[in-house]
């Protein structure tokens, strides 16, 4: 078998071709999906604490009058605005994961169709 053959065993099947139509509409359907329910309010629950948390050190801190207490509202602004950033990237690594696990699974038939190919020859 040489390489002309197997290049074309990997990018003729019309059957895989709907993998290059991933839109970002079918992430975000994937990811509202039953499956990922308890993911989506998660994220959402944990949005909502810690927006409140750094609305209220913000409004907080340019009320306090020692350095002290503006310190730690400031401390506490931060924290919370890097936790909201965590938790963002771990819904964007969520609404990826079942379009990685489709990538995967069309790899495997791929590998599988060349076997049974180098099989016959």
């Amino acid at each position: 078998m040489d390489k002309e053959q197997v290049k074309r065993i990997i990018d003729s099947p019309p059957e895989y071709e709907k993998s290059r139509e991933d839109t970002m509409w079918s992430y975000l359907r994937d990811f509202y999906s039953k499956r990922m329910r308890w993911v989506a309010i998660g994220v959402y629950i944990q949005y909502t604490i810690f927006l409140v948390i750094i609305i209220f050190s913000a409004i907080k801190f340019f009320r306090a009058d020692q350095i002290d207490y503006q310190i730690m509202y400031a401390v506490i602004f931060i924290c919370s605005s890097h936790w909201i950033g965590f938790v963002s990237v771990f819904a964007w690594v969520m609404v990826q994961r079942p379009r990685m696990n489709r990538e995967i699974n069309q790899l495997e038939f791929r590998v599988a169709e060349l076997i049974e190919t180098i099989k016959s020859k």
